[in-house]
């Protein structure tokens, strides 16, 4: 079956790559990827494949039914960019660009969608395959999503979330996603056990506006009430505990209109990470109430939009195993690490699915400088994109061949945090927006946090 699957992959490696080279050259950033819907469903259509489409933003996904009963398995794609201005090769009106590699991911898996249209190479196998295109994984642009929220588009930021929100992962047991890493070609890697959750965070700071040299007093200024509660929120560091992973990184996204007037308009972007739930909602009460002192010192108001863009994500153990095996088998075992313990700091919406299902997020060679940095780019395509739909073929296989053995073992010890109904009602609980600061008729002042 290895070199059924490798030859599959190279009859069809000019669509992948052309893939990989359509939407690196048209990025587009979350719940924007329309180019991107169009050019993949076009081709899945080509490829003979029926297309459950989400309409009213990018991302579909289709069955393919083995015609023996067994577990689903779903394997997604991520399709959004990041935007980065700087990158030399981004698109120039939008600073958007695929800075993180999901264009390879949506590459490989129209790959993976080729490669099992070929003849046999679902004999063996039980239960299902669904092939997930999913928008909006990085959580930029809060401002965008939350107007998306007013209209009713959404309800989630995080696309896997507005997915299983809209019901789309009901009938999944278990997912994997591949995502494009660096080092050397050819290479698959699961070491990590996973990764943090975030909050994230809008903040809106309103003062006064007044002329900023004639008649400063007159006014209230909300960038100085920023600052403060950047600077707030550094001194609170040393309070963050080392085994929570802790990471606050807010950016201001609006600073003023004109020089020559008092700011009355601040807006602040910001993520709250940490490696637990608990973490997360603890530490972000300690940085609104950082945001809400600062706005109350200076006299401004302030309103926080928080949202749970990502929670924590946990790669199952036994999948990690079904990682090795399939990239033993497809990579070789020097090309292949699956084990390793620890967590990582960064986080991924892949966290939605693993407090539903089992879940793991192993990542495949082939991209080259800094992730999220003008320096990164895809170095060698084929290993991104053809190599790593090999990988998720034979993934499958491990999975669901021998009447699904190593599946039904991965379900048999699992218990997930959440059943799908209680999580879509937590994630309809996990959004908020408060105006933080209450200037009350008697002089005082309450702090919401």
């Amino acid at each position: 079956m290895k070199e059924k699957i490798i030859a599959a992959a190279e009859k069809h490696k000019q669509l992948i790559l052309d893939a990989e080279r359509y939407i690196w050259k048209n990025p587009e950033s979350g719940y924007r990827e329309w180019k991107t819907h169009k050019y993949l469903t076009e081709k899945y259509r080509e490829l003979g494949y029926t297309l459950v489409e989400a309409t009213n933003i990018p991302g579909f996904y289709t069955d393919i039914d083995t015609g023996r009963e067994g577990p689903t398995v779903m394997i997604l794609g991520e399709m959004d960019s990041l935007i980065i201005p700087d990158h030399p090769e981004c698109d120039k009106e939008t600073g958007a660009v695929h800075a993180c590699g999901h264009h390879a991911q949506s590459a490989a898996l129209l790959g993976v969608a080729a490669i099992l249209k070929e003849p046999g190479m679902l004999d063996g196998l039980c239960g299902k395959i669904r092939l997930c295109a999913v928008p909006a994984e990085e959580g930029i642009e809060l401002e965008y999503r939350k107007v998306l929220k007013k209209q009713g588009i959404i309800s989630q930021v995080s696309g896997k979330a507005e997915f299983i929100c809209r019901g789309w992962c009901d009938d999944v047991d278990m997912a994997f996603i591949v995502h494009t890493t660096t080092g050397e070609a050819g290479r698959i890697s699961c070491t990590g056990e996973g990764s943090n959750g975030a909050i994230s965070k809008t903040v809106e700071y309103k003062g006064v506006s007044s002329h900023a040299g004639g008649s400063p007093w007159a006014g209230i200024n909300a960038l100085y009430a920023a600052n403060l509660g950047l600077s707030a929120i550094n001194a609170l560091r040393e309070t963050f505990r080392d085994t929570d992973k802790v990471r606050v990184h807010p950016i201001i996204t609006n600073g003023g209109a004109v020089v020559n007037a008092i700011p009355e308009t601040v807006k602040v972007e910001s993520y709250v990470r940490a490696l637990t739930v608990e973490a997360m909602e603890r530490e972000n009460k300690k940085v609104n109430r950082a945001i809400a002192a600062s706005a109350a010192a200076m006299g401004a108001r302030v309103t926080i939009s928080d949202e749970m863009a990502f929670a924590p994500n946990r790669n199952n153990l036994k999948l990690r195993q079904a990682v090795r095996a399939a990239g033993n088998i497809i990579l070789g075992e020097e090309n292949t690490a699956a084990e390793g313990s620890g967590y990582g700091s960064s986080s991924t919406d892949m966290g939605h699915l693993s407090c539903i299902m089992p879940t793991v997020h192993p990542s495949m060679s082939g991209a080259g400088g800094r992730a999220h940095s003008p320096t990164y780019t895809i170095l060698d395509p084929y290993s991104a994109c053809v190599q790593s739909a090999e990988f998720q073929v034979m993934m499958v296989r491990v999975l669901l061949e021998e009447d699904a053995r190593f599946a039904k073992d991965v379900l048999r010890d699992y218990t997930p945090p959440f059943t799908k109904q209680e999580y879509k009602d937590y994630l309809g609980k996990a959004s908020c927006e408060f105006d933080a600061v209450q200037y009350n008729d008697d002089g005082s002042i309450t702090i919401k946090v």
